[in-house]
């Protein structure tokens, strides 16, 4: 451990020094996984990283040249790439996303989360998807559908591919019929409440045991206006019901909702649910890598069980840690009532972290490029100061 702190500190000055006095973690970690960090020690280290990057954040930036000088020969020798590191099997291209919902346009951190993939799209080549995820007709802002195109459009200089979930209904009941034909997926008549019971108590509901025939019919009467009412069924995958984490436990894949959607009115009444659209999608456009954020670990351990069952194999997949300002919200929920209210003139209010304002600013796309590459890849949450964050902003916005 002696050794990891002199390294540590080593790899924060140098970062520090290569922008303007400020070590991301993120790099710091990515510097150390070459010197032989792996993964399983962060929960051991991560706290001790941490707080050596804050004392080095502490000095001047005379300070912190003058103490690198001192250690920099306890280093690595060999060249290692701050930021971003290599992906596994991106030599021909790679396939990414990021998947925001039409709650209101992008903010500064979509701007960053997508920047990690868009990266890496323009580093080896291939496509980058923006797709917009709206399969839950409740809190949609008809007007984000719009808004989210063009910040994708600005953020990526016109290279993303713009999907929108709500149109491919169609190929989502396909795979949802496939998963029912294999047996790996059954109409779930129980209350809600029932079937948690069951399941917590890692034991199988009665409509687990019904038959292909019997659940393709109940299938169709989920999709009939006449069959089952909302609420009384649910399409669930059938995993393992013994599964150690009871969220794995024959998860649900589709509902009905007859709620109005903005773009598709009453057209479909039975909708799926994240993880059943997001694996469709995810095998229909072929995606490679996947950059997401750790509050998904358990979707992507779903979804990795629905590209088994469909003989698919699973992107590889990297999470990210929680951004949280210190000294400001952000939320487009948060932002459209101030809107209402007349706190905000719109979605492009000089006071808003929205992309639409920070173009308006003056912002440009390669800024939050080389912020992403800047903060790293890393799981481990941050925690910003607005003032300090924008001024790291300002400062790629410059070169």
């Amino acid at each position: 451990m002696k050794d990891l702190e002199k390294k540590a500190r080593g790899y924060a000055l140098k970062n520090a020094i290569a922008y303007n006095g400020k070590a991301q973690q993120g790099a710091v970690i990515s510097a150390l996984f070459n010197e032989g960090l792996e993964k399983k020690d962060m929960k051991k280290y991560g706290k001790k990283i941490s707080e050596i990057v804050a004392e080095v954040n502490a000095l001047s930036l005379d300070e912190q040249k003058k103490e690198f000088e001192k250690i920099k020969d306890s280093l690595s020798e060999r060249e290692e790439r701050e930021g971003l590191p290599e992906l596994p099997n991106a030599s021909k291209g790679v396939i990414m996303r990021i998947a925001p919902s039409p709650s209101g346009p992008m903010h500064v951190f979509h701007g960053l989360n997508a920047s990690f993939s868009f990266d890496y799209v323009q580093k080896y080549g291939g496509k980058f998807y923006v797709r917009i995820e709206d399969t839950n007709p409740e809190n949609i802002d008809s007007k984000a559908y719009k808004l989210i195109k063009e910040d994708a459009k600005w953020l990526t200089k016109e290279k993303a591919i713009v999907i929108i979930q709500s149109d491919r209904m169609n190929l989502y009941y396909k795979y949802a019929e496939k998963l029912i034909s294999k047996g790996f997926a059954y109409v779930c008549t129980c209350s809600a409440e029932s079937f948690r019971e069951l399941a917590m108590e890692k034991k199988a509901c009665a409509c687990r045991s019904k038959s292909v025939k019997e659940n393709q019919a109940d299938w169709k009467k989920m999709l009939d206006k006449k069959g089952f009412k909302v609420g009384k069924a649910v399409l669930r995958f059938k995993s393992d019901i013994k599964h150690k984490n009871p969220a794995m436990r024959d998860f649900p894949l589709a509902r009905i909702n007859e709620s109005s959607h903005p773009r598709q009115k009453k057209k479909y009444r039975v909708w799926p649910l994240m993880n059943l659209s997001v694996s469709v999608d995810d095998i229909e456009m072929k995606m490679s890598h996947i950059i997401r954020g750790k509050d998904h670990r358990d979707n992507a351990l779903r979804q990795e069980m629905i590209f088994k069952a469909l003989s698919k194999k699973y992107p590889w997949t990297a999470f990210l840690g929680r951004y949280h300002f210190k000294d400001m919200i952000v939320s487009t929920t948060a932002f459209r009532k101030g809107i209402e209210s007349g706190k905000y003139k719109g979605w492009d209010d000089l006071k808003l972290p929205t992309l639409i304002s920070l173009k308006k600013q003056g912002y440009k796309p390669e800024a939050f490029w080389k912020m992403a590459e800047h903060i790293g890849l890393s799981e481990v949450d941050k925690s910003f100061d607005k003032k300090e964050f924008f001024r790291l902003l300002d400062g790629f916005n410059q070169q």
